[in-house]
This record gives structure tokens, sequence and C-alpha cells, in this order.
């Protein structure tokens, strides 16, 4: 009996189609990302108390009326329009503090964990940073933080962790923020906290939830919160502040 001849090219081309299929399906999903809210929208718009621009494709929140000397970096959490996030850090800003909101190629900070880097160059008149996320911006936050030690005074968790023990040795300081009421539960924070070193700082906000990190509507997945986004934007801005307060001393 004979065997038939193989034809690798048209393996090849099978092949071919299924991964063009399986990459178009992939973009598709990256980008049907949550939208960022009105309020969102308008947050970035500037004001006499924070002057805010896009420049080198990434946005920046200076306090009007004060010369930044600590900076923070934020990453947005996955699938998420990075603008969401306006709202909050601005009121952070509006503290004192020079913020920076980086995009995240496909809606994925893990596409672009360096988007820290450029920020830090183009401003060399910040002394202090502080770079931090939301969810998965979190994660990829952390891991531009293990490579730039020398580089950074701190890490800001907003619902999220690291995915490894590689800052669990380091003196950096570190702010965990989450809400009782997180898609992720109480357990998950719990149980990762032997990630992060004995220092980190935790503030839990009763009755938070995932979503309210940002202003892009009810995540898919995420508890209700019982209090108002307003109203846990506070309370992160506020927690933020202070330890930013630490960084700057």
């Amino acid at each position: 009996m004979k065997l038939k001849k193989i034809n690798f090219r048209w393996i090849a081309a099978v092949l071919l189609v299924v991964l063009l299929v399986i990459a178009t399906a992939f973009v598709v999903w990256a980008n049907d990302a949550y939208p960022a809210s009105d309020i969102a929208m308008q947050a970035l718009n500037s004001d006499s108390a924070v002057n805010v621009s896009l420049d080198s494709g990434y946005y920046t929140f200076n306090p009007a009326d004060v010369t930044a000397t600590t900076g923070f970096i934020f990453y947005p959490g996955g699938r998420v329009d990075y603008r969401a996030y306006a709202p909050v850090l601005r009121m952070i800003a509006e503290q004192g503090y020079f913020v920076a909101l980086v995009p995240a190629p496909l809606n994925l900070a893990f596409f672009d964990v360096n988007a820290a880097a450029p920020v830090q160059a183009d401003h060399p008149e910040i002394k202090h940073w502080v770079v931090g996320g939301h969810s998965l911006g979190g994660v990829a936050a952390s891991v531009y933080a293990k490579d730039h030690l020398q580089e950074l005074d701190g890490v800001v968790f907003f619902a999220s962790y690291p995915a490894d023990e590689s800052l669990k040795n380091s003196d950096i300081k570190i702010l965990s923020i989450y809400g009782t009421l997180d898609m992720a539960g109480m357990g998950k924070f719990d149980e990762t906290k032997a990630l992060l070193p004995s220092q980190t700082e935790y503030v839990v906000m009763d009755g938070g939830n995932h979503a309210q990190f940002g202003s892009y509507g009810f995540q898919a997945g995420d508890n209700t919160a019982t209090i108002s986004p307003e109203d846990q934007w506070a309370q992160i801005s506020t927690a933020t502040v202070e330890f930013l307060k630490t960084i700057s001393q």
C-alpha cells in the first residue's frame, strides 16, 4: 500500500489561517474595553486647580499652584479605557502631586510594562517616583518596579497584588487598597499578602468594589458597591495622598 504524500504547504496554510483567526479574535476581545464615563472625560479638562495635558502619548495631571516633586505613574486595569481613571487621579494631583496616566496597548498593561520609563525620562524635575495601577495594571506596575527598585520610592496597588514574590524581600514602600466587595474576594487579598513585604500598608474600604476604582460602569463578575463612586474615589485618593506624603519626607 502506498502512503499518501503529505502536503506540508496545505497544512501550513491551514495553521496560518487558524492563527490569524485566533489573533483576530484576541484583538477584538481586547479592544472591547469598558468605556470611560462622561465624568471621567470631564476630569481630563484643566481648571484652576489642575493642569491636564496629553503629551507623548500619556496624560499628565499637574497641580496648578504647586511645583510637584513627587510623581505617581498609573497603569490602567485590563480591558478598561485608561481615561476612566481620570477622576481619582485628578483628586490626587489636586493635593500637590504630579500624576501620569499611561495607556496600555490593546487595553492590557502587560504589553507595555515599561510604560513608566519614558515618563520618568521626560520629567527630571520629579525627585521621588511611585508606580501603581488597578487590577492587571497593578501587576504590570509591580513587574516594572522589581526591575527599577533603585529608581522608585514606592508602589501602590489598587485592588491588585504582585504575581510573584519579587518584591517581598525589598525595602520599597508599598500601599495596597481594596474594597470589601471586590470581585476577587477578601480571601484572595489575605492570601496574597504573603507576596508583599512586611512593611506594606493596607487600606480596606468597607463597601467598596472593583470597578469603582475607575469610572467605567459596572464590571461583569463584580459585586455591587454599597458606597458611591465619589465616596470610593475620595477614600482612594486620601489613602494614596497620605502614602505619597511619606515618600516626600
